[in-house]
């Protein structure tokens, strides 16, 4: 299979793309990335030399980029490529309503005249909004997002759906819950605790810290993914959760019991606006009719997570470091800018 792997630069697209290269030696990845500041090379060095692993700069809203790219005969598409940090979405919504709504749109229109076969559209539980006690959501849950983040991916989920619904066009959409794993950005919850916390500077909680979240170790995730690729049923919904329902301020303190640093380190900030309370799903769907189940626990998660963290200090300073994207940007802006002219170039075919 020739699979395109949007957004196969950032946390959970590149561990993805790591997955399928290790389980499937046959099939070879287009990866298509903008290379924001969340997205970078670092992140995937160890498979750039890989001649089954093509990397390919662009943005999924440059309808040309997109055609050009699925021109070499992509056969499935898993979608991770979006905006994706709440709070940045509260201060500046129109890049997430661009990218996750309109790129979505772009991406499906050239994939639907490429007759590609799969599309699967990695979404997100906050499309749902905030559960009430002792609820989960299940597949067939409205849509109530909270946040411009949510909202957006809401929209992009609406509009795969209407592709197959009016099209017929193979969509398939899942819906995770919160991933935790290496590679994951600084800025999100779980590795600035860490970051903060080696460094022994305070880590802002929001509001008392009780917001509830399902955690679900990100090889978890993509063995999921990996299933509804090629098992999964045209125009279903899968939710994925794993069962982990942790309170921010428990799960905040347990890293620093790992990381031998005190409580003391956590300030209680100020919540931020329509902050959800808790977030919960029923996976029962994807368990009974894929046979996936999560096999990462909380506790061996959280271990293997601080362990990556502290192990890989230098990749934490350079996706920090100022300029990094930069960098890339220009050694791909010397380069042609045609995917004929990159696959000329590092010599593949």
């Amino acid at each position: 299979m020739k699979l395109l792997v949007t957004g196969g630069a950032g946390f959970i697209g590149s561990n993805f793309v790591r997955q399928v290269l290790a389980k499937h030696p046959q099939y070879s990845i287009l990866n298509l990335d903008k290379l924001t500041y969340s997205g970078n090379l670092h992140t995937l060095q160890d498979v750039m030399a890989d001649p089954r692993h093509t990397f390919v700069r662009g943005d999924i809203c440059d309808r040309r980029k997109v055609q050009e790219v699925l021109s070499a005969g992509v056969e499935a598409i898993v979608h991770f490529a979006a905006e994706s940090h709440v709070d940045r979405s509260i201060l500046d919504s129109a890049a997430f309503v661009k990218t996750n709504v309109l790129g979505t749109q772009c991406l499906l229109d050239a994939a639907r005249a490429a007759g590609v076969r799969r599309f699967v559209l990695v979404s997100t539980d906050e499309v749902y909004g905030s559960a009430a006690p002792g609820e989960k959501f299940t597949e067939e849950s409205r849509l109530a997002p909270n946040s411009p983040y949510a909202a957006s991916k809401a929209g992009a989920d609406l509009v795969a759906r209407a592709y197959f619904r009016t099209y017929r066009f193979p969509v398939i959409i899942t819906r995770c819950t919160n991933n935790y794993g290496p590679y994951q950005y600084p800025e999100k919850f779980l590795p600035l605790i860490i970051t903060r916390a080696l460094r022994g500077e305070s880590i802002p909680v929001y509001g008392d810290g009780q917001q509830v979240r399902d955690w679900i170790y990100v090889t978890d995730h993509c063995a999921a993914l990996d299933t509804i690729l090629h098992q999964g049923r045209e125009g279903e919904i899968y939710n994925l959760g794993a069962g982990n329902e942790w309170a921010n301020v428990e799960i905040a303190r347990r890293i620093l019991q790992l990381l031998g640093k005190p409580e003391s380190l956590l300030t209680y900030v100020q919540d931020r606006p329509g902050h959800d309370r808790r977030y919960a799903l029923e996976s029962k769907k994807v368990q009974r009719e894929l046979g996936w189940v999560p096999e990462t626990t909380i506790e061996a998660g959280l271990q293997q997570m601080v362990d990556w963290y502290l192990a890989n200090g230098d990749w934490i300073r350079r996706v920090a470091a100022r300029g990094y994207r930069a960098y890339y940007r220009r050694q791909y802006d010397r380069r042609d800018a045609t995917l004929a002219g990159i696959l000329k170039s590092e010599g593949r075919k």
